[in-house]
């Protein structure tokens, strides 16, 4: 059972009122939180790294319920995305544990989630960003909540760390008009549509 003790947590807000046109009648909320953690796999090869999901989960449950208080409330939360980071020892794969843990825990608290989670991950030392992908939660094809949060922390992910990220939003882009399947229309069979 691999150990992956936690260094710390940092939570981004952003409540966006216009990009460039007139202030929306409602600010757009983001909100994403990243856990720096040590990575029990940096400087060797494991071939099985499948069972170290499941030491994630709890991790994953925290951070979403942690963002979901940032974001004032599950209310209206129609956007999602993760994103993992890993440091110098790390490789691409490792920043792959984090599908089942952060994706699962923000649809089972987020109930009725049905599209998949987006995702991005890469490999990068200490103050190295990356963009945490959003996505409609219950339709991939909904336009105007393709979107992406950037994150990253000056001193991390330091030499065997992994850095693990979460983003929510609350509404389409500001001022969205790419046309496509509009939120309302969504029928939510298949997490496509």
């Amino acid at each position: 059972m691999p150990d992956f003790p936690l260094r710390k947590t940092m939570i981004f807000i952003e409540d966006i009122h216009h990009d460039g046109g007139s202030p929306a009648k409602l600010p757009r909320r983001r909100a994403a939180i990243i856990a720096i953690v040590k990575n029990p796999f940096a400087g060797r090869y494991v071939e099985d790294l499948r069972p170290a999901m499941d030491d994630l989960k709890p991790l994953g449950l925290m951070m979403t319920d942690r963002l979901i208080e940032a974001m004032g409330g599950i209310e209206g939360i129609d956007g999602y995305g993760k994103a993992a980071l890993a440091g110098e020892g790390g490789e691409l794969e490792h920043t792959a544990l984090w599908h089942v843990p952060g994706g699962y825990a923000m649809r089972e608290r987020l109930g009725e989630a049905k599209a998949i989670v987006p995702s991005a991950m890469k490999v990068g030392g200490p103050g190295t960003r990356v963009d945490v992908p959003l996505g409609h939660i219950n339709a991939a094809y909904v336009r105007s909540h393709f979107d992406a949060m950037e994150v990253g922390v000056a001193d991390a992910p330091r030499a065997g760390e992994l850095l693990f990220a979460l983003a929510m939003s609350r509404g389409p882009r500001i001022h969205n008009r790419m046309g496509g399947l509009a939120a309302e229309e969504v029928r939510g069979e298949d997490g496509l549509r």
